[in-house]
């Protein structure tokens, strides 16, 4: 894969050479199917509950909930 390079200017003007943008679009190809992963009902039950547990518990460690309260 060829690094695709860009050029810009630095604060005391001299121009260098940076990385361009190497992401990828982050949409899916397709629709995840998680029911079929799962293999009975108390396993997809485990799963959803896990989920909103992190996401929605107060005293949850969700990546989005901050550390200390505000």
């Amino acid at each position: 894969m060829a690094e695709k390079m860009e050029t810009k200017k630095k604060f005391d003007g001299e121009n260098v050479e940076i990385l361009a943008e190497t992401y990828e679009d982050g949409t899916p190809p397709k629709a995840d199917r998680w029911r079929g992963k799962l293999k009975n009902r108390e396993q997809m039950l485990k799963y959803i509950k896990t989920g909103q547990r992190y996401w929605y518990d107060e005293d949850s460690y969700g990546s989005e909930k901050r550390k200390t309260p505000a």
